[in-house]
């Protein structure tokens, strides 16, 4: 199954802090408005992961070293992330996506760090809210920014896709009992800043791409590499999808170290060569890393949702704007895309000048969500829209959808 046919990724303790509203133009369809409700305004983790972890058919939450249990959002505690490296701001954990690794029916989290260099999984033992969760190595393939369930290859099972640096790899598990995990290395020619998936070729099965093109998965289960992009420092997940319903897949992906959302639009010459032009989708925001596509106002082509990973680096351009969290719908008719605000924050005007001295909690005021290294894209509470969950450095945060 593509990402085109699958874009929904298998992905309230207080009070709301806001009521949001998308505005919309007399020709468009109603506004989708969100509520935005504060999870845990003290946590610093960038990844998070929904699923019903203590089996009461509840979606709960995921983020770094707690789950938080539906429907209060009580935090319970279940293991230690420490510090990533010299700078204490950033945490090892850079991923966390539920997965039942083990067979046991609960779902566990697989999980990948910067400066540990290691993929693991984390395993729900199930029993009391606050025992203990263990964390089981799975490989050390280099340091990673994060990571995402992706079906890549065609089974019912999604495979584990980590943005390693200095390779181009994926994790799939091959057995349950014993827990085995199959490590598939496509090389380094791709390798670089961000990573994610498609179809991009029309086939029926997902290939990888890259900020230096993409892998192509062949039927024989071989992947060849298409140096035919470069993206730069793109973010994770790059997107494989057809904005402009011409039945090519086209490139989504975000600048993640500096301003910009963009495209690329899958054209093709006379002789079948293919072509990709770059196109602006918004420009106006930095730090540009994780992207979903999800169907928000319950009609039509999914939504592409996103914004700015608080504090990605300290010290680059735009750091110390405002937060954000955006959806954009393309208009086919028009060719343009209309962008809807989700969440729009101050910026952090007494941010010390010394990037090394800044720190998200204590620089931007309470209540100022982001996208983080992931986010969390799934009918939370059950009324059958599709909410959102943002973590990040300056806290976790929940978006409930309010068009039903």
């Amino acid at each position: 199954m593509t990402l085109r046919r699958n874009f929904a990724r298998l992905l309230l303790v207080s009070p709301a802090v806001a009521l949001l509203t998308a505005p919309a133009a007399a020709d468009e369809a109603p506004a989708v408005r969100w509520k935005q409700h504060t999870i845990n305004d003290q946590s610093p983790y960038e990844a998070c992961g929904t699923a019903d972890f203590n089996g009461d058919g509840k979606i709960d939450i995921f983020c770094g070293d707690s789950w938080y249990e539906a429907p209060t959002w009580t935090q319970h505690k279940v293991r230690d992330v420490p510090a990533s490296g010299p700078n204490p701001h950033y945490h090892e954990d850079f991923a966390d996506s539920p997965l039942d690794v083990n067979g046991d029916g609960r779902p566990d989290i697989v999980t990948c760090n910067y400066f540990g260099r290691r993929v693991g999984w984390v395993q729900n033992p199930g029993g009391a809210a606050t025992t203990a969760w263990q964390e089981h190595e799975i490989d050390l393939p280099g340091n990673m920014e994060t990571g995402e369930m992706v079906n890549l290859t065609g089974d019912a099972q999604p495979e584990f896709l980590p943005n390693v640096g200095s390779s181009v790899v994926f994790y799939e598990l091959t057995s349950r009992n014993p827990v085995k995990w199959t490590k598939r290395d496509l090389g380094n020619a791709g390798a670089g800043h961000g990573v994610g998936a498609g179809d991009l070729n029309g086939d029926g099965r997902n290939d990888v791409i890259t900020p230096k093109g993409w892998y192509e998965q062949t039927a024989d289960g071989n992947w060849t590499f298409h140096a035919e992009f470069s993206l730069g420092a793109a973010g994770i997940m790059i997107l494989g999808y057809d904005v402009d319903g011409d039945r090519l897949n086209d490139v989504l992906y975000g600048n993640g170290h500096g301003f910009g959302l963009y495209w690329l639009r899958q054209t093709h010459k006379p002789d079948g060569t293919r072509e990709w032009t770059r196109q602006t989708i918004d420009d106006t925001f930095s730090q540009v890393h994780t992207l979903v596509l999800a169907q928000l106002d319950g009609k039509g082509e999914p939504e592409l949702v996103t914004g700015k990973r608080v504090y990605a680096h300290e010290s680059e351009a735009g750091a110390t704007d405002g937060s954000v969290v955006f959806f954009f719908q393309y208009d086919r008719t028009a060719g343009k895309w209309q962008k809807h605000t989700v969440f729009q924050g101050d910026p952090a005007v007494n941010a010390p000048e010394n990037p090394k001295d800044r720190w998200a909690l204590k620089d931007f005021p309470k209540g100022s969500a982001g996208t983080g290294l992931q986010m969390s894209a799934v009918d939370i509470d059950g009324d059958g829209d599709i909410d959102l969950v943002c973590p990040g450095k300056s806290g976790l945060y929940m978006f409930e959808n309010l068009t039903r």
